[in-house]
């Protein structure tokens, strides 16, 4: 910090564990990537270039260095491991991954429909090539997930050999864990948690309603998805009580 002041709320250090903010890099310049890990890095904690935005990026390669080389993991959206699977091309997956040198990876169902069990052996067999981030939910409006399954494949997943689960959310905030409206699923999260470690979900945030819920909910060090870059600043801002929506709530 630039400068001491008691009361604020203690932050995990990187490399972090716990207190994650994963941010979604949907097609950012090599210029932007650059003055992102000049001006936030160190409250980066994974990049995701989103969905199958990989495929069609200016200067791949360049962009992943700049992250790589600011000490910030980056790894392909969940869309693009379903647009390989639905095709038949896991192989080339991950050969996609060693060419990029990818340390870190995503598996999810969002778009395409496969059985748990079959998913839940990607995941082993992914794992033992990279540490593998699964994604829970569905992307379309509408589909209710009772309670019970998420927990239930929240739990697989993780003991398959998944690092994190992430709760769907899409980049919108309005399904999965949100309302159609945008506002949390209290029940749903409230079961969620109390059957599955906190720590071991990363939840997708991309509103900043969403971002003040889970900081309230979890604390400073709750872990957050799908952050804009253009809003790192202001997210860590949150977890430290030094905007409006939290001030309050780290105030003894």
């Amino acid at each position: 910090m630039n400068f001491s002041l008691e009361g604020i709320p203690k932050r995990t250090v990187q490399p972090r564990d716990n207190g994650l903010t994963m941010v979604m890099d949907k097609g950012l310049s090599v210029r932007q990537a650059e003055d992102l890990m000049d001006s936030a890095s160190k409250f980066i904690d994974l990049v995701k270039l989103g969905f199958g935005s990989a495929l069609i990026t200016n200067h791949l390669e360049k962009k992943i260095s700049i992250y790589r080389s600011a000490g910030v993991p980056v790894y392909f959206g969940g869309t693009l491991w379903e647009a390989f699977q639905v095709r038949n091309k896991l192989d080339d997956y991950l050969r996609l991954l060693e060419k990029y040198k990818m340390t870190h990876a995503e598996i999810s169902d969002g778009s395409i429909t496969i059985p748990h069990k079959n998913k839940l052996e990607y995941i082993r067999n992914l794992s033992k090539h990279v540490t593998v981030i699964s994604e829970v939910g569905s992307k379309e409006e509408g589909i209710i997930i009772h309670p019970a399954k998420w927990i239930e494949m929240m739990k697989n997943e993780l003991d398959a050999g998944a690092w994190k689960v992430i709760a769907e959310a899409r980049e919108s905030g309005t399904v999965g864990i949100y309302r159609p409206s945008g506002k949390a699923h209290v029940v749903l999260i409230n079961k969620i948690i109390a059957k599955v470690p906190p720590e071991k979900i990363i939840w997708e945030t991309p509103n900043k309603s969403g971002q003040t819920y889970f900081i309230k909910l979890l604390g400073a060090n709750a872990n957050l998805g799908n952050i804009a870059p253009a809003e790192i600043i202001a997210v860590e801002s949150l977890r430290l009580g030094l905007r409006s929506d939290t001030f309050m709530h780290f105030i003894k």
